[in-house]
């Protein structure tokens, strides 16, 4: 049961945010990962990061990514989805 509840969180927060899980493999295949240059599986360092985020209206779409260094896109991270002043 415990399983199905997560299942439904992860397709609700999917839908609210408009995530497509083809987005990031047609990403990769446009720009190959920067350390070992291949157009699918794992980029070892690197991580997709949504240039707008999605919490601040950015679309998941190829033209929102970008690749960041695992220590880049945490500090970029931090401070996305935070309120700014008068929010």
């Amino acid at each position: 049961m415990r399983w199905l509840i997560a299942l439904l969180l992860v397709l609700a927060a999917s839908t609210v945010f408009g995530r497509d899980r083809n987005v990031p493999l047609e990403f990769q295949k446009l720009y190959p990962c920067p350390s070992t240059g291949k157009t699918t599986g794992a980029c070892p360092g690197w991580e997709k990061d949504h240039i707008v985020p999605l919490c601040r209206g950015g679309a998941d779409t190829v033209q929102n990514l970008q690749w960041l260094t695992i220590e880049q896109h945490k500090l970029k991270t931090r401070g996305d989805c935070r309120k700014l002043p008068g929010q």
